[in-house]
């Protein structure tokens, strides 16, 4: 316990805030000074200074009844900036507004996020029909877990295939999510020979998805995305449609990456 405290002694209070940022996920977006305090070990008067601080400039907001802390409003405003200044999502938004009057279906754009064990959306055009289906900017997923992920995961450099399998639980989602490395190895295959995913309640029930790899630059890099369709089950299963689907995410897969300055 000591040792533990003389570590703890050496964060700094900025990094102390960034950690504390850093728990607010989609699985628990709200704390109390309390439950935070026991969950990072610092006390709660530190927890809550730290806090307020936060919440004097937007970050964080307290909920007037519940006393319970949430993030502010302020990172909507970030999440714009980052999908106006990032070459990818500027580049993709025409083709992702032909797929949604082609489909009729939400369209998202997504790429691994930062932590490389998942998948983060970044842009998002949601379907103007009655039932559709949702996929919130920021939203994440396992890079196992639906065809987004997996898409992402398929057409990604084998070493980093080989280090993820490695060093990831494969916990259901659902009762489709797959499991098996093995089964999840044959699935990365037979997306990269067909060229694009698909799944069904993989990790939603009743949430369908069609996904196709974009490959483009940034900063002189090649940078794996992919654009996806999210189809409410009832039209999934609609055989005709859901070929439709395939074929205008193929050709939009080629368009963006052409147009983005790549060649296969």
């Amino acid at each position: 316990m000591e040792q533990s405290n003389k570590v703890l002694d050496k964060i700094n209070s900025i990094e102390k805030a960034l950690m504390i940022l850093m728990v607010f996920r989609e699985g628990r977006p709200s704390w109390g000074v309390r439950e935070l305090s026991a969950h990072l070990g610092f006390s709660p008067s530190t927890i809550q200074r730290i806090l307020q601080t936060l919440k004097s400039y937007g970050f964080i907001r307290q909920h007037p009844n519940t006393r319970q802390y949430s993030l502010g409003n302020i990172y909507l405003s970030f999440f714009r900036v980052l999908q106006d200044n990032y070459p990818i999502t500027r580049i993709a938004m025409p083709l992702m507004k032909r797929l949604l009057s082609r489909t009729g279906e939400t369209v998202h754009f997504n790429i691994i996020d930062a932590d490389c064990i998942s998948r983060i959306c970044i842009s998002s055009l949601e379907s103007t029909q009655e039932l559709k289906a949702g996929m919130p900017v920021g939203n994440r997923a396992p890079l196992y877990a639906g065809a987004t992920s997996k898409c992402l995961l398929a057409f990604s450099q084998q070493e980093f295939i080989d280090k993820y399998l490695k060093k990831i639980k494969l916990e259901p989602l659902t009762n489709n999510t797959i499991t098996e490395v093995e089964q999840l190895i044959s699935e990365l295959k037979l997306i990269r020979e067909r060229g694009y995913a698909s799944s069904l309640g993989e990790t939603f029930q009743g949430l369908g998805s069609l996904s196709v790899p974009i490959t483009t630059f940034h900063q002189g890099m090649p940078v794996r995305a992919t654009v996806s369709l999210a189809i409410p089950e009832v039209r999934f299963n609609n055989y005709d449609h859901r070929k439709k689907c395939i074929e205008e995410l193929l050709l939009a897969s080629k368009e963006f990456s052409d147009d983005s300055g790549y060649y296969r």
